[in-house]
């Protein structure tokens, strides 16, 4: 376990929250620590209370998450854009661009196809796969 176990030890630049058992989300959350250098805390979700965030295994395993102390939960495309917003200038300015309301959408659209098919992904294995809808 780590010391942020629940979100009201969520540091003050956020908790991001991803899946361990998937490859992809590995390499992107090393990416985002070592070339992004973000300001955010990462955890697997599996180490984490979720319930002290209001959140569900199957919400958690489905997205990516940023909890922040001073606001709401951040999820999926919002998430990311946001971890950027706290790294290195380059990827602040991405960041800040991701914000735009046309690009919000596409940005939330290529989250939700890249979330559907991290399986695919370079790191992905079967493990990363989600649970399809219904199933």
């Amino acid at each position: 376990m780590n010391e942020f176990q629940d979100v009201s030890r969520a540091p003050a630049a956020g908790l991001f929250l991803y899946d361990r058992d998937c490859g992809f989300c590995q390499r992107s959350v090393d990416f985002a620590r070592y070339r992004v250098r973000s300001e955010v805390t990462f955890t697997p979700w599996q180490d984490f209370d979720l319930a002290s965030a209001g959140l569900t295994p199957a919400e958690a395993n489905a997205q990516a998450w940023l909890l922040l102390p001073d606001g709401p939960a951040r999820a999926g495309g919002d998430a990311i854009t946001e971890v950027l917003r706290r790294g290195r200038r380059w990827a602040r300015c991405l960041g800040s661009l991701m914000r735009l309301p046309g690009v919000r959408r596409l940005n939330r659209a290529i989250y939700r196809l890249v979330a559907s098919h991290r399986h695919r992904l370079p790191g992905g294995t079967s493990s990363c796969a989600l649970p399809r809808p219904g199933a």
